[in-house]
């Protein structure tokens, strides 16, 4: 798949900046609970960043046992951020699609809000299944822009609606649940679920939205993506609107409703003959 890459490494020093305005305990509480569900001693992370979420795996069990977190990311500057981080981590530069890894070796492989970064997402689903021991699991964290919109009411994002292309751009770029469902009934898991975990909801009044930390060009890969002047022409339809409410003296919010879900396949255990 010929998706936009995002150049991680020239933002991985500010990156964790995201999470400053939101609490991200829902999506650590499911990957928790998923660990505990497989007895999980040995944990990939696919795409970590800066270690964020391996670093709260790690310390929700600390003192209960030790778990051995291994994370892969293609960005060299987000490993340096995820080694300040957490020094104990097991760090490994390399593709999604390409574990440079040993067959059956984790008890759980996850990604979060990463697989739209993976350029054959379908092989790194299919893959992971042979990294997996029997009876390991994969899940896949994030949200569906596909479920998106007025039509579907999932979701709604106002980043989609004022700033052209972006929307295209992540349809493109972003599988729907249902085809990370059938590659993973396809590759041969089984347990197959789909579960929400977590729904953001924000919202400002009128000239409120350019506070936004997520309005940001460098905040999120889809505004990272597109040009100086199309985010600019954004921006001024934002400001327009905002004007034109005020002519009028209404009112106007601006909404950003994410779901963020959670997909999990098991790998069959060894069943005696």
């Amino acid at each position: 798949m010929n998706t936009p890459s995002v150049q991680y490494d020239q933002i991985a020093p500010t990156y964790d900046r995201r999470f400053e305005p939101q609490q991200p305990k829902p999506i650590l509480s499911a990957l928790v609970d998923l660990a505990n569900r497989v007895q999980a001693q040995t944990i990939l992370e696919v795409g970590c960043g800066t270690g964020f979420w391996l670093t709260g795996l790690e310390d929700a069990f600390a003192g209960q046992r030790a778990l051995t977190c291994y994370g892969l990311d293609f960005s060299a500057g987000m490993l340096r951020q995820a080694h300040t981080r957490k020094p104990t981590l097991r760090l490994v530069h390399g593709q999604a699609e390409a574990l440079p890894f040993g067959g059956a070796s984790f008890d759980l492989i996850y990604c979060v809000h990463a697989l739209h970064h993976f350029h054959r997402q379908q092989e790194f689903v299919s893959t992971c299944l042979n990294w997996l021991k029997p009876g390991g699991v994969l899940a896949v964290i994030g949200s569906d822009p596909h479920n998106t919109g007025a039509s579907r009411r999932r979701g709604e994002w106002y980043v989609y609606q004022y700033f052209e292309g972006v929307l295209q751009t992540d349809l493109a770029r972003f599988p729907s649940w249902g085809q990370v469902l059938d590659w993973m009934a396809g590759a041969g898991y089984e347990q197959i679920t789909w579960n929400p975990i977590e729904t953001i909801h924000d919202f400002w009044q009128g000239a409120e939205v350019f506070q936004d930390p997520f309005l940001k060009k460098e905040a999120t890969s889809q505004l990272i993506l597109t040009t100086d002047a199309a985010y600019q022409a954004g921006l001024e339809r934002l400001q327009d609107t905002v004007d034109a409410a005020q002519t009028a003296g209404t009112e106007i919010e601006f909404h950003s409703i994410i779901h963020i879900d959670m997909l999990t396949g098991f790998k069959p255990p060894v069943r005696g003959r």
